[in-house]
């Protein structure tokens, strides 16, 4: 509770709020920093009156936290790239066109099942200078193979694909998340339509770059097998591209997924690491010193060799200043330095708020410090050994009680062997990173024996062997939890609150514990209240399919053609679908011709001849390109609204929806607006 009480709590909560405030309601820069210059005038004011009258101490505590919101405002605006003038996005009027674009590629990502990707820097639109962060896909083609690397500067003739909105409720909004990271668009293309020019952009992405790949390809050449570089590859370079599909399932059914890509998790080793091969040495001041300085240029030598991506940099950067933090000694707060580290991150990359990982890592660690010198209070064992393993199950409870709702409410599902799973990697896990990163500097150097380099394997087999193991127990994995945002809030309402009541034990902390758990249990109790008496309809975005739902309360009816019957709740479409809505398929029907959802009369036409005179129906959803006449059929009948989905031909979309401009008739065409709902 005393963490509480320290102004940086409140300093960084009024901080965040101005990245919040900025993200949704998208303020005018002018204005921002005018309010900008406004609260620096208070605060200044009220700093020099705080000096002389104590009264004004209040108002200066107002100031600061003024002051923080407002510098939290200015520094989204400030890294939110929309707001530059020479953004490709207010540069390109026309995205309609093809455009000459020049970009220089910064980082690879993991591919698609027909697309190479990466995230890449625009230089130059239609040869005027721009600037900006972008996605290129470039289609698969075993045939040619022209080789790209980072760094590599393109010139490309394509259009430019401004991000989606969902296409299906529920969905994961990818879109969302790239715009978080600044890319707004993507480009398509083929290999052959690349223009690769002599000139390579040097930056630091191009160094890590190659750094890596030679590591990778001493790796190849000395035999190492496939799939293990491809997991030594991930657990120490961050490059998580070539990894199977079934290796990253056995590593999230059995809750080690974050071992896959270098955090905080592999940086806190590094450092325990690092910091234990210099025990040997004294601990005089300048010692100290020396000692801090050595583990510091450590964690940034690691995070080089992985990549400096977003996510190692945002490690490296929180571990620093706990290193800075446990150098300095026992008068300085864990928490205060986690809150600093966090400031700083979020000062140069406020993005950084929105993204999952950076979540997990630091409400992680938060509860590592706070909840797990409780737990071990638990038992105290004798035996050294005992006491090594204790330690390791009540890092992982904690870590893992402190993630716990995040992971559930993006991931909705829960590993129920994680202890076991940590029981098993943690001690080992020091290991392979420690001589992982021996074995990589070898392989840079290309003089690594070749017995030296079975051990890694080996150790990765058996790692990977031991994970497939414990994934294969599928009933201690709970999928599809239903859990909401106001669900989330309770939860972690009442974690904290218990936690705090079990530090210390007082009548007032056991009321605030049982108010939490009521508060919890009744924001379960009315999410699923909520769900249970609503009615809807849905025409999801499935393409060159069918899919219709009817959802009654928790249980939803499904209109699918035959092929769907078959897949059911596994389409990934539904599946998000029902876990969203608390719900469940009731019944798997054939798609009919007339439903009434909320007393409006709905007209599904299908691929067979119906006369629809005097039916007269409030919404048209037309599926599977059928031949109609829509001028005809607006004769005869005429809707308020016309649907069609994405089994529809796109040549039959434009003409209805020219058709329907004409009559003045709205029209919702799944492929380009996203699924159709009515409520």
């Amino acid at each position: 509770m005393k963490a509480l009480r320290f102004p940086l709590i409140k300093i960084t909560v009024f901080f965040v709020l101005g990245i919040l405030f900025t993200s949704y309601q998208k303020p005018e820069p002018n204005f921002i920093f005018f309010g900008l210059i406004v609260g620096f005038i208070f605060f200044s004011l009220t700093f020099y009156k705080s000096m002389n009258d104590a009264f004004q101490n209040n108002f200066f505590g107002i100031s600061v936290y003024i002051i923080s919101f407002l510098i939290g405002i200015s520094s989204q605006v400030i890294h939110t790239n929309l707001y530059q003038k020479n953004h490709y996005t207010n540069q390109v009027r026309n995205f309609e066109n093809q455009h000459l674009i020049e970009i220089s590629l910064k980082e690879e990502l993991k591919f698609s099942e027909f697309n190479n990707r990466f995230i890449a820097n625009i230089k130059k639109i239609d040869n005027k200078n721009s600037s900006g962060k972008i996605i290129l896909n470039i289609r698969k083609d075993s045939s040619n193979s022209k080789a790209l690397n980072i760094g590599n500067i393109l010139k490309i003739k394509s259009l430019i694909y401004k991000n989606k909105p969902i296409k299906n409720p529920n969905q994961f909004d990818y879109g969302k998340y790239l715009e978080n990271q600044n890319i707004y668009a993507q480009v398509y293309c083929d290999i052959d339509e690349i223009e690769i020019s002599s000139i390579i952009d040097k930056n630091i992405f191009y160094y890590t770059s190659k750094f890596r790949n030679r590591i990778v390809l001493n790796l190849q050449k000395k035999g190492f097998a496939k799939n293990e570089l491809a997991v030594i590859v991930a657990l120490i370079l961050g490059q998580q591209q070539n990894i199977s599909p079934e290796i990253l399932q056995d590593y999230q059914f059995a809750g080690a997924i974050h071992i896959l890509s270098v955090s905080g998790l592999h940086v806190g080793f590094i450092l325990l690491f690092v910091s234990f091969l210099l025990k040997p040495f004294p601990n005089t001041k300048k010692w100290k010193i020396i000692k801090l300085i050595i583990v510091v240029l450590s964690l940034w030598l690691f995070g080089f060799i992985a990549g400096l991506a977003p996510s190692v940099l945002r490690s490296v950067v929180m571990f620093s200043f706990v290193a800075i933090g446990r150098n300095l000694g026992r008068g300085v707060n864990i928490y205060n330095t986690l809150l600093v580290s966090a400031l700083v991150i979020l000062l140069f990359q406020p993005g950084f708020l929105f993204d999952v990982g950076f979540q997990l890592s630091y409400i992680s660690l938060y509860f590592i410090f706070w909840l797990q010198p409780l737990l071990a209070t638990i038992w105290q064992p004798k035996n050294n050994i005992v006491v090594f393993f204790w330690e390791i199950i009540t890092v992982s409870f904690a870590a893992q009680i402190g993630a716990m709702g995040l992971s559930i409410y993006y991931f909705h599902q829960f590993p129920g062997l994680f202890f076991i799973t940590n029981l098993i990697i943690l001690p080992v896990m020091g290991f392979i990173l420690g001589y992982g990163v021996f074995i990589m500097i070898l392989a840079y150097f290309d003089i690594i024996p070749m017995f030296l380099m079975k051990i890694l394997e080996w150790s990765i087999l058996i790692l990977d062997k031991v994970i497939e193991w414990i994934a294969s127990f599928e009933q201690f994995i709970f999928k599809d939890i239903s859990f909401n945002k106001t669900m989330l809030i309770t939860m972690y309402l009442m974690i904290f609150a218990l936690v705090f009541y079990l530090k210390n034990p007082k009548y007032n902390r056991l009321i605030f514990s049982l108010i939490s758990i009521i508060t919890f249990q009744s924001s379960v109790f009315y999410s699923k209240y909520f769900y249970q008496n609503q009615i809807e309809l849905v025409v999801f975005n499935e393409k060159k399919n069918v899919l219709i739902t009817s959802r009654i309360g928790q249980k939803a009816t499904l209109y699918c053609n035959d092929v769907k019957l078959k897949v059911d709740s596994k389409n990934s479409s539904i599946k998000q679908y029902l876990v969203g809505n608390f719900s469940n398929i009731n019944a798997r029907k054939k798609i009919p011709n007339l439903l009434f959802i909320k007393n409006k009369k709905i007209f599904i036409l299908n691929n067979i001849a119906i006369n629809p005179a005097n039916l007269n129906p409030d919404i048209l959803i037309i599926v599977n390109s059928p031949k109609l006449n829509l001028e005809r059929f607006f004769r005869a009948c005429k809707p308020k609204t016309v649907v069609a989905d994405a089994s529809n031909f796109k040549s039959y979309l434009k003409v209805w929806k020219k058709t329907c401009q004409k009559f003045s008739v709205d029209f919702h065409s799944t492929t380009e607006k996203g699924f159709f709902k009515i409520e």
